[in-house]
């Protein structure tokens, strides 16, 4: 007698080939869900695979009912699930970690090396008249600052804040980093960081990247205060989580001259965006575009399909995280 198919249900599309053994896959849409589209897809459903926009809360869990036992999340933050309330009804939960690592650096440093050229004022400039107008620029015109030798600040020692801080030593760069514990793999060669406290951080840091994860500890870690610590003409990126950052300091830090620029691929209100940071020239910005990136986000995929495959199969899934 053959086994019953089980079914797996994804609340957004996703790229490549979402195939698991034994199991039906149904894909709820290809935009964002709503809450009530989300409460009436998970009815039945053994496996759930989540976008870092959908959240998992007692509503979801009732409405799924006794028959969902895993949830992957489709990023490595799982801050839109409510833990406790998953360990609760013995619902496993797993997330994608390794796979973002490669595409968050790299998006960290074209934001940083966006901001430090001054890009968003280069690319506007360059496409308006007034670029034939004025004819070919001065060597004192769109100056920007150089990086080699600077100290980069890491907010967050995990995997994408050690990528980052890889790619800056091709840059000459000096790395200092926050962290709860110390980070012996930031300390040793290649890298040789610093560990620091925050507000030492901010002072001598040139550049500052954050990779944060978003809790109630860190919800406006950088914030109107701490903000002021900064060294005059520093940079701030972010690609961790949007409120981790106050963006009305953030904003105000920028239109005073404090920074010299800023990179943000995350918001505090996402997807909306503060007017302050449209309207700003040194603020470069992007849509939560971290690990957008065809290799990565197919190895995102294969990695849900693998935790579900051996949660079905009665084996630990490699990336479960409660």
């Amino acid at each position: 007698m053959s086994t019953p198919e089980r079914t797996v249900g994804f609340t957004r599309t996703v790229p490549g080939n979402p195939e698991i053994t034994g199991a039906c896959v149904q894909t709820l849409g290809s935009s964002k869900a709503t809450k009530q589209e989300l409460l009436g897809f998970v009815p039945r459903l053994d496996a759930l695979v989540t976008m870092y926009t959908d959240p998992v809360d007692e509503a979801l869990l009732d409405a799924a009912g006794d028959s969902l036992k895993i949830i992957c999340n489709f990023a490595v933050g799982f801050d839109n699930i409510d833990i406790s309330a998953c360990k609760n009804r013995g619902v496993t939960v797993c997330n994608t970690p390794d796979a973002v690592t490669e595409g968050t650096a790299n998006i960290a440093w074209l934001l940083i090396l966006s901001a430090a050229r001054r890009l968003i004022e280069a690319d506007r400039y360059a496409r308006s008249p007034a670029y034939a107008q004025h004819g070919h620029l001065g060597m004192d015109e769109f100056l920007g600052i150089d990086l080699c030798a600077k100290n980069l600040l890491i907010v967050g020692a995990g995997r994408i804040g050690y990528a980052t801080a890889q790619r800056a030593k091709a840059f000459g760069m000096n790395i200092l980093y926050v962290a709860r514990s110390r980070h012996l793999d930031f300390e040793m060669a290649p890298l040789g960081a610093k560990r620091v406290s925050l507000e030492d951080g901010l002072g001598q840091a040139d550049v500052v990247s954050v990779h944060t994860p978003l809790t109630e500890q860190t919800r406006h870690l950088l914030n109107k205060q701490n903000l002021k610590l900064l060294k005059e003409g520093a940079i701030l990126v972010n690609t961790s989580r949007g409120p981790v950052v106050d963006e009305s300091a953030l904003v105000e830090a920028l239109d005073s001259g404090r920074l010299f620029g800023v990179g943000l691929d995350v918001f505090e209100q996402e997807p909306v965006v503060h007017p302050g940071l449209i309207a700003h020239e040194r603020a470069v910005l992007t849509p939560h575009i971290g690990s957008a990136e065809v290799r990565w986000r197919e190895a995102m995929t294969q990695m849900v399909c693998t935790n579900i495959e051996a949660h079905f199969a009665a084996k630990t899934p490699p990336n479960q995280i409660a």
